[in-house]
């Protein structure tokens, strides 16, 4: 008995010491079963450097950027309703670069630094865009592996950049949000646990698909694209978008990534933001890659990563969405649980939403905001 005891006492010991060492990696895999809890989400998604590790980035020290004030809008009467059913925390729309709209919602307010999602992959594609025109990249068509040997191997190899940026990789990646064991819940322990997302990319061997015979969303390729960029550059992202897109177009806050525990950023969907500077982005896409007489993305690419190019159809560029029936000149970034940065070019309108929408995903949503935006838009 006694030393059963002993024994008893010894792991008891140990379970502590384990817990005590490894408390951040708990407490963050903890925030991320958390996350979406609909009496923490709005907080959550307002503070993720609060649940994540995190790197700053730099906005530089020049002024901010102005948004003029243009006359207020009369938006279409059901935006009210609109705003409190899918649980927006903020909204801000643009004419012709003035802000006609802005109110926060849920406690939130202005100067907080909303988590993208997905939003960031078109951040990502702009900053490829620029990347590719500085000569780092030959060619779309180049293989994966020469800018990333170590996806020699894996289920990216045989894959080309344009596979990727077109979300046609063919890697076999469950995407869906609501089951624990998916490949995109994996990935998100991942970064709870402080493991390496590089590594993560690394050990998906299969293919559902050949690369380029079908669109399939792959939250993944985008953080391959990342790889890439950084291969060919031998740079970091957030040295490289603090360089050619945070500080030319003069950002009014910082903003920061989520981490993996390498210190690699989470660039497939860990900008955070405030709603301001969401729209300043969408502004400058609007406007061909131009900023404040800058030329930050160039034209030539703006122009082909949102124009439809995925196979099969599908309404997708470079990492950019283009909506069922969408008009001349209508794009939009969009993330889960209802981010969207939406631009309408041939109106110059941009609308960038925030929010936390734990029935994102319910049938008719998605639909249903991308109409709502339309009306928005024709309404000023």
């Amino acid at each position: 008995m006694r030393r059963a005891f002993r024994l008893i006492l010894l792991l008891i010991l140990l379970l502590a010491a384990t817990a005590l060492w490894k408390r951040e990696e708990i407490t963050r895999l903890m925030a991320v079963n958390s996350l979406f809890a609909p009496e923490t989400i709005v907080q959550n998604f307002s503070h993720m450097d609060d649940l994540f590790l995190t790197r700053p980035l730099s906005r530089g020290d020049g002024p901010i950027s102005p948004l003029p004030q243009g006359t207020a809008a009369t938006l279409p009467a059901e935006v009210t309703d609109w705003i409190a059913t899918r649980n927006v925390t903020a909204l801000v729309i643009l004419k012709d670069g003035q802000i006609v709209h802005e109110s926060y919602h849920q406690g939130t307010g202005p100067d907080d630094l909303r988590i993208s999602w997905s939003v960031a992959k078109s951040f990502l594609s702009a900053l490829f865009g620029i990347v590719l025109a500085e000569g780092h990249i030959d060619s779309l068509d180049d293989p994966v592996t020469k800018y990333v040997p170590d996806l020699t191997g894996t289920a990216y190899d045989g894959t080309t950049l344009r596979h990727i940026l077109t979300m046609s990789s063919g890697v076999a990646f469950n995407e869906d949000y609501m089951d624990f064991w998916s490949d995109i819940n994996r990935m998100g322990r991942v970064l709870a646990l402080g493991q390496s997302m590089d590594g993560f990319a690394a050990s998906l061997k299969d293919r559902a698909a050949d690369p380029g015979s079908r669109w399939h969303y792959v939250s993944i390729d985008t953080h391959v694209l990342g790889m890439i960029i950084r291969g060919a550059t031998g740079e970091d992202i957030p040295e490289l978008l603090e360089r050619h897109i945070l500080i030319p177009m003069g950002f009014e806050k910082a903003p920061y990534y989520l981490t993996d525990g390498y210190g690699v950023s989470f660039v497939l969907g860990g900008l955070n933001v405030t709603t301001r500077d969401y729209a300043r982005f969408g502004q400058m896409i609007a406007q061909g890659g131009a900023w404040q007489g800058k030329q930050i993305v160039p034209r030539d690419w703006v122009e082909a990563s949102i124009t439809p190019s995925a196979p099969g159809g599908a309404g997708y560029g470079y990492q950019w969405w283009i909506a069922k029936g969408a008009a001349p000149g209508e794009v939009n970034a969009q993330g889960i649980y209802g981010q969207y940065i939406w631009i309408d070019r041939a109106r110059n309108v941009v609308i960038a939403v925030n929010a936390a929408d734990r029935g994102f995903e319910d049938p008719g949503v998605a639909e249903g905001n991308i109409a709502l935006f339309r009306r928005i838009a024709a309404s000023l």
